[in-house]
């Protein structure tokens, strides 16, 4: 359509060019022409996606890491099997720098930036990279492990272009827009977008490495290494997530991407801000295993599920509360717990001084006990 406008536009105007009563000249002319046509095909082109790429692009950031590795290679000198029988294997112990890409976003004009824990994990060097190809050292302010969230901080000279958390949930079936830099591909700063929707929400995983993935959101939009961290945004450009893993069997994205939601990441970042960590010390005083099909029969349970307690420090929270050694944890504050991994990880929402609904069950009838979580000391 651009060319054919263009045709039209040289032709037309080249006639005029002969007239002795033209005001501006055939350039002029055929340059505010172009204008007009290129205007009109971008307003024509711009969309909900586009617009919220307006919006968020200018505050997702590269985060570049340099970290330090140990590596333990065999000793060259003691590798000759002679010498091996008489002292063995032996290796060597060396340190390598190692260079590590991620993405992240600003959230506020002060120089605060989220990330995952996963990306700045054991760095020695950030710094962090931004889409006018500006770059500036940033300090971890904090971690949380379990929620796999960084909080980093630049200092600028100038208020930094930044996106805020959404304050509603995702919905199921909006557009879900994510921006990072994928696989650190690219040296242009410019983040790369990519285009789904939120496919589900609330999705559970198992721990591992120390990461709790409880609630998560997921989206058929493509993320891959080095998006992680960066921002999942909705159709008006509000951080609806944070692009943490996805679920592959082939090591690329198969559009099954995973992102912490916007509430509790807000919470956990504010937490971070305000206190440099996330406080989970809390003491319950309860001790427990996981219910196995011969303790379902024997207490008459529905299913072998939930957690058994076996044992209630004195004068502790469980206490006061009312658990008794043989009540069965089923669930808590309305969420089914299958077993004692499922029960730890559904305590990670909460803090010392928080007061908890668990749902029982008690010499095979179903009880409800509240409990304010206590602290260790």
């Amino acid at each position: 359509m651009r060319l054919f406008i263009l045709v039209a536009a040289v032709s037309m105007f080249s006639g005029l060019g002969c007239q002795a009563q033209s005001i501006e000249s055939p350039n002029e002319q055929n340059l505010e022409a172009l204008d007009n046509a290129n205007t009109t095909i971008s307003s024509g082109r711009q969309t909900a996606i586009t617009r919220a790429v307006e919006v968020a692009a200018p505050a997702v950031v590269s985060i570049n890491v340099i970290s330090v590795e140990r590596v333990q290679v065999r000793d060259p000198f003691f590798s000759d099997p002679f010498f091996e029988q008489f002292f063995g294997r032996r290796s060597r112990e060396y340190e390598r720098l190692v260079q590590g890409l991620g993405s992240g976003f600003v959230i506020s004009a002060d120089g605060y930036i989220v990330t995952n824990h996963h990306v700045i994990d054991n760095a020695n060097e950030i710094t962090v990279s931004f889409r006018d190809g500006s770059t500036l050292p940033a300090v971890v302010i904090g971690t949380d492990e379990a929620t796999d969230l960084a909080l980093l901080k630049v200092d600028s000279d100038e208020e930094l272009r930044f996106i805020p958390f959404a304050r509603s949930s995702a919905i199921v079936g909006e557009w879900a827009i994510a921006l990072g830099n994928p696989f650190g591909l690219f040296d242009a700063t410019e983040p790369t977008v990519t285009v789904g929707v939120v496919s589900a929400r609330d999705r559970d995983f198992e721990v591992k490495d120390r990461h709790v993935y409880r609630d998560m959101i997921q989206t058929d939009a493509s993320i891959n290494q080095g998006n992680s961290g960066g921002p999942l945004v909705n159709a008006i450009g509000e951080v609806i997530g944070v692009n943490t893993f996805i679920f592959t069997q082939s090591g690329g994205s198969i559009g099954l991407g995973f992102a912490v939601p916007a509430a509790k990441a807000s919470r956990i970042v504010d937490e971070i801000r305000t206190q440099g960590k996330v406080d989970r010390s809390y003491y319950t005083g309860l001790y427990g295993v996981d219910v196995d099909a011969a303790v379902a029969r024997e207490l008459r349970l529905e299913q072998p599920a939930g957690v058994l307690i076996e044992k209630v420090d004195p004068d502790s929270p469980a206490e006061i509360a009312g658990f008794k050694p043989w009540d069965v944890i089923v669930g808590v504050e309305g969420e089914f717990v299958a077993n004692r991994g499922e029960f730890v990880a559904r305590l990670y929402d909460f803090r010392p001084g928080d007061t908890v609904a668990f749902e029982a069950v008690r010499l095979g009838r179903p009880v409800v006990l509240q409990m304010q979580l206590g602290r260790y000391e």
